[in-house]
């Protein structure tokens, strides 16, 4: 194969071989290109990563600053947070029942005057301490909230709807925010609905006031709970029973112990359907006929209460075989243990040792009195004979499962021929059966109020709304509650401050942080580290002179390798005259034949020259490049 010639900055190449060494020079380059894919890779996915980051970031300053577009569109008073946050207090955006953000005068609530019933004295007064107050973290300046003070005390308080909602044709949204600022042991943060009455004075408000529906969270021990508890009134009896709606499926613990502001949210529809929410994310569902416990219509038919069970009734399903009768050979006296008579006292057994012996070593107490204590013995050890003995002592045969034991006989049991199944009272009309197909229509709602146990202070309560629109209820949230995930949102430590503390709680965790980032940087370390050329590596790029060149070839390459020479001369002599006499250098290399080598094969013998004849008309010899040394003059 004739030999390709390239250009370079420090000198020419020629590149000669066989196909064979010139597809090892390009798996290896191949090689090389695929681990600079790799590594090239790994920038770009960390550049996604940090551009993601950027993007993340940019999102919420884009949040803040709408805040303060519409904050700068409102005509009232505000203060700035740190982050650039303008608060504004929220207006409801339509028709409403009841709205309290405690931003202003605490006006129209009533705190209760009375006592708790079936309670001690000591602590049944409703004496405990409200205060309005902004939040002890993630405060948002000029944004305050009703806040409960006092631990293991009952605290109530109150105030009546702008206008009393009327269970007709308009869902009932309610809606309000809790923040349990100390986490919580023990007690609610729910609300109460209290029912329309002549009677209702709020200075008297009580845990028995009647109420219409009582919602919100409650926890104790490890009991976490979300209530939505309606009374409904017996259309037959005119008599009020309480409905409890079904647990929630997920996992309400976070909600109580992150210390955050959380927004719980009832919808009531006049199709007797209901949903809990808790910030904006409904947790339960369901329907007041079907989900609600214990049901709102009774059943149909009873069990009759003077139905008794006949005494000849038989509700045993199996029986003992009477015709059953005992074998002849069945021995109930044989032990269910015997001795083992194949076995033999061991080799080495010392009978006349005993397990346990005083204690040489021991010495009676200076303070032993024999009167007082009685005579002294050391205390027993275990004999030091028996350690390497097989044992000592009274050899007792082991005992072994007596094959002949069988037991108490007792007959097989068979079916009941007289079975009659589990007796059951028969079934009577009941009663007291009424079908109320629209338990919507409670009893109309008039007041709001809280009447609350706590052994955890700082509960705090905000932006409190009634209404029947969700679009009004949702404005109200954005405004209120929205404003405060966002703070909190940006006051969060970063994702390091996390792990640390995480693994402050849990040692563990420093193993798998190591471990996490070791991994990237030693794949990096393999892929992207330059590694070392090897000796097959050179051998690759040597090239095989093994094989004579035939003459006319021979001839040719060595003309070809004058004119070079004659070439680098004239350039070398152009750079004397232009003043740059460079230095000795060895390090260029050009793949092309010595000069020494073209001698050495053009004196070889004519037999030689023959063989290389043959194997260049066979198509097996091509032309090998050889190395030359090229000397710069001075």
């Amino acid at each position: 194969m004739r030999g390709r010639r390239c250009s370079g900055s420090r000198g020419r190449v020629w590149l000669t071989g066989r196909g064979g060494d010139l597809a090892a020079v390009l798996q290896i380059t191949r090689m090389h290109f695929q681990w600079d894919w790799l590594c090239l890779g790994v920038l770009i996915i960390s550049s996604v990563t940090a551009e993601t980051e950027n993007e993340e970031t940019l999102d919420v300053d884009v949040e803040v600053e709408d805040f303060d577009k519409q904050s700068q569109e409102a005509d009232i008073d505000r203060d700035t947070s740190s982050l650039g946050i303008v608060y504004q207090t929220p207006k409801p955006t339509g028709e409403v029942y009841f709205t309290e953000t405690f931003d202003g005068v605490l006006a129209g609530w009533v705190l209760s005057k009375t006592k708790k019933e079936d309670t001690d004295d000591n602590i049944a007064k409703y004496d405990g301490r409200w205060e309005v107050e902004e939040l002890k973290e993630n405060t948002v300046p000029g944004d305050r909230g009703l806040v409960l003070k006092s631990v293991a005390k009952h605290h109530a308080i109150s105030a009546m709807l702008t206008k009393a909602f009327i269970f007709d044709k308009k869902p009932l949204i309610v809606q309000y925010e809790v923040n349990f600022q100390e986490g919580i042991d023990c007690g609610g943060a729910y609300i109460k609905l209290l029912s329309s009455s002549d009677n209702l004075i709020l200075e008297y408000f009580f845990d028995k006031t009647p109420y219409t529906i009582m919602f919100g969270p409650d926890k104790c021990g490890e009991d976490y709970k979300l209530h939505f508890i309606f009374r409904h009134k017996n259309p037959k009896t005119g008599e009020y029973d309480e409905k409890h709606a079904k647990r929630p499926d997920v996992d309400l613990k976070k909600f109580y112990l992150d210390k955050k502001t959380h927004l719980y949210t009832l919808v009531l529809k006049p199709d007797n359907t209901f949903e809990m929410l808790i910030d904006q994310t409904v947790v339960s569902k369901g329907s007041l006929l079907e989900d609600v416990v214990p049901p709102v219509n009774p059943p149909k038919e009873i069990e009759d209460p003077s139905d008794k069970k006949p005494d000849d009734w038989d509700e045993s399903p199996k029986i003992p075989d009477p015709n059953a009768v005992k074998p002849d050979d069945w021995d109930e006296d044989e032990p269910s243990k015997i001795e083992d008579p194949d076995a033999v006292k061991p080799e080495g057994w010392l009978d006349d040792e005993p397990q346990y012996v005083p204690d040489p070593n021991a010495k009676k107490p200076k303070d032993w009195d024999e009167e007082m204590d009685g005579e002294w013995e050391a205390p027993q050890i275990p004999n030091p004979k028996c350690e390497t003995a097989p044992g000592c002592g009274h050899w007792v045969r082991p005992m072994k499962n007596n094959p002949n034991y069988k037991g108490k006989w007792k007959a097989p049991m068979i079916d009941n021929p007289n079975y009659q199944g589990i007796w059951s009272p028969r079934k009577i009309p009941n009663p007291d059966y009424f079908e109320d197909l629209h338990p919507f229509e409670m009893t109309t709602v008039s007041a709001i109020g809280l009447e609350l146990w706590s052994m955890t202070s700082d509960v705090y309560f905000d932006n409190f709304i009634i209404c029947s629109e969700k679009e009004v209820a949702d404005r109200w949230a954005a405004d209120g509650w929205g404003l405060k995930k966002l703070v909190a949102s940006a006051n969060e430590p970063g994702m390091f401050s996390q792990l640390v503390t995480a693994a402050e709680d849990h040692p563990w965790l420093w193993v798998l942080y190591i471990l996490t980032l070791a991994l990237p940087v030693g794949l990096g370390v393999l892929f992207c580290w330059p590694t070392k050329k090897t000796d097959e590596d050179i051998d690759f790029k040597k090239l095989d002179v093994s094989k004579p060149i035939p003459r006319g070839k021979l001839k040719y390459e060595r003309d070809e390798l004058e004119d070079d020479e004659i070439e680098e001369k004239e350039n070398e002599d152009t750079a004397e005259d232009e003043g740059e006499v460079e230095d000795d250098e060895d390090e260029d290399e050009v793949a092309v034949g010595s000069q020494e080598d073209v001698k050495s094969n053009k004196s070889g013998s004519e037999d030689e020259v023959e063989e290389a004849d043959k194997s260049t008309s066979s198509g097996d010899g091509q032309l090998k490049s050889v190395r030359k040394r090229r000397v710069r003059k001075d």
